[in-house]
C-alpha cells in the first residue's frame, strides 16, 4: 500500500518534529500514513487509538519499535489531547477504584493472553518456552540467553539438591525443568493459564516437578525458595501487600525469594489502555516506590539487579522467530492478529530501548533469616555454565523441550 500525502493536527507535528519523527519521510522510523483516519484515532484514544489504527492498516513504519522508543523519549504518553484526557481519566479511574487483580478476576489474563494457542508461542519463544526477558550478557542467541537466565536464577536462589521450590507463574514450565535437571530441587509450579498447565505436565511428567492451576493467595505450605518470573505484573497494587505476605508465610526462615519483573521509571497508576485491552488486561507494572513501600516490615531486598536493555533484545528476538514461522500457524489466527502481535512486539521493544521500561530481580529474604546473602553476576570469565549437575540424556532432552 502506498503513503499518501496528508497534513497532521498542530498537536501532533509538534509530537513528531519533538521526536524527529517525518510523515512519509525516507527513515526507516519514519511513518507512513496510509489512512488520514489515523489522526482522528489518535487525537480521540491517543495510545490506545494509535495501536487500534496500526492494526487496520492506516500507517506502517519499517522500524516501529524505533519509531515508539522515539516517541516515549519526549514523553508522548503525557501530551494527551484533550478528547483523550477524559477517556484516560477514565481508564485511570478504573485502576484507582476496583481491584481488577482480585481473586475472581486472577484467571482473566490466563484465558485471554496465555490460552491463545500453544503453537503461538511455541513459534515465538525459545525450546523451553521461557515467556519473559532473557540475559544476553554473554549470549549471541536467544537459546542461549534463556538459559543463561535460569542459571542466573539459579545461583541467586543458591539452590541445593533435595530443596523445595515454589515457582508463581511457572508457564510453560521451562525454568522449573532446568532446576530441577540441573540442581536436583523437587520444584511446584502454579499458573493461571490451562494450556499452559497441559503443555507443562505433558513435557515434564519424568521430572520430580507438580503443576497446578491455581492463584498464589490460595496456596499453603512451606518452601525452602521461592521465584517468580514475570508474573508479578499480573498482581495490581491492590494486592501488593497481600502478596509478600503470602511469599513471606510460605517462606522457610532461612530460606530466598527471587522476584523478576518489569519495572517502571516512575509510578503510574494503570497499564498502558492498548496493551491493557489487547494483550494483558488488568495488568500494573510497579514502579521501585511501590516496590518498597509494599516490601516494608514483610520481607529484606538483599540484592535488586537490574538489565533492563536485555528485554528491547528478547523482544526482537520473539519478533524475528514470529515472522519467521508465521506460515505455520498463520490459519488459525488472521492476518489483523499478525499486525496486532507485531504491534505488542515492537512497541514493547521500545518502550524499554526507551528507558522507560526496567527489569528487575530482587533477591528477597525473611527478616529473621540468620544468614547472610552474597550477590551473584556472571563473571567475565564464567561463560555459560549450566549449573553442578551433569543432566541424564532423557533429561537433557526434557530440558530443550524435545
Amino acid at each position: 500500500m502506498q503513503a499518501i500525502q496528508s497534513v497532521a493536527p498542530p498537536l501532533l507535528q509538534n509530537l513528531l518534529k519533538q521526536a524527529d519523527i517525518e510523515i512519509n519521510g525516507p527513515r526507516p522510523f519514519d511513518i507512513q500514513i496510509h489512512d488520514k483516519r489515523i489522526y482522528d484515532a489518535v487525537l480521540a484514544r491517543w495510545s490506545l487509538g494509535l495501536g487500534e489504527a496500526y492494526t487496520a492498516g492506516y500507517w506502517e513504519c519499517e522500524q516501529l519499535d524505533e519509531l515508539i522508543a522515539r516517541l516515549l523519549k519526549i514523553g508522548i504518553d503525557q501530551g494527551y489531547s484533550g478528547a483523550a484526557r477524559l477517556r484516560l481519566l477514565a481508564h485511570h479511574l478504573r485502576y484507582r477504584l476496583f481491584n481488577l487483580q482480585s481473586p475472581v478476576r486472577a484467571y482473566e489474563v490466563g484465558r485471554r493472553h496465555y490460552d491463545l494457542g500453544n503453537d503461538l508461542f511455541e513459534c515465538m519463544l525459545d525450546s523451553r518456552m521461557i515467556y519473559s526477558c532473557a540475559y544476553w550478557e554473554h549470549a549471541e542467541n536467544l537459546e542461549d540467553a534463556q538459559t543463561d537466565k535460569c542459571r542466573l536464577i539459579c545461583e541467586k536462589l543458591e539452590l541445593k539438591p533435595g530443596e523445595r521450590v515454589l515457582d508463581i507463574g511457572c508457564g510453560w514450565g521451562g525454568l522449573a525443568a532446568y532446576a530441577a535437571i540441573h540442581y536436583g530441587v523437587q520444584v511446584h509450579g502454579i499458573t493461571v493459564s490451562r494450556e499452559q498447565l497441559a503443555l507443562a505436565q505433558s513435557r515434564y511428567s519424568d521430572l520430580p516437578i507438580t503443576f497446578e492451576l491455581a492463584d498464589y493467595r490460595d496456596l499453603v505450605g512451606t518452601y525452602d525458595k521461592i521465584v517468580s518470573v514475570g508474573m508479578f505484573e499480573h498482581v495490581g497494587t491492590a494486592n501488593y501487600k497481600s502478596y509478600f505476605d503470602s511469599v513471606a508465610r510460605m517462606l522457610k526462615p532461612e530460606g530466598l525469594f527471587l522476584l523478576h519483573t518489569i519495572g517502571a521509571d516512575i509510578t503510574t497508576t494503570a497499564t498502558d489502555p492498548w496493551i491493557d485491552r489487547y494483550v494483558f488486561p488488568n495488568g500494573k507494572i510497579p514502579g521501585a516506590v511501590e516496590l518498597v513501600s509494599a516490601l516494608e516490615g514483610r520481607l529484606l531486598v538483599q540484592d535488586w539487579h537490574n538489565f533492563g536493555p536485555d528485554y528491547d533484545r528478547t523482544l526482537m528476538a520473539w519478533d524475528s522467530n514470529f515472522c519467521r514461522r508465521w506460515n505455520e500457524i498463520r490459519l488459525g489466527y488472521g492476518d489483523q492478529f499478525f499486525r496486532m502481535w507485531r504491534y505488542y512486539l515492537r512497541s514493547c521493544a521500545g518502550y524499554f530501548r526507551s528507558g522507560r521500561g526496567q527489569l528487575w530481580q530482587l533477591v528477597l529474604t525473611r527478616p529473621d533469616r540468620k544468614s547472610s546473602y552474597r550477590s551473584f553476576r556472571f563473571g567475565r570469565a564464567s561463560g555459560r555454565a549450566v549449573g553442578p549437575q551433569v543432566p541424564s540424556a532423557a533429561h537433557a532432552a526434557a530440558d530443550s523441550g524435545i
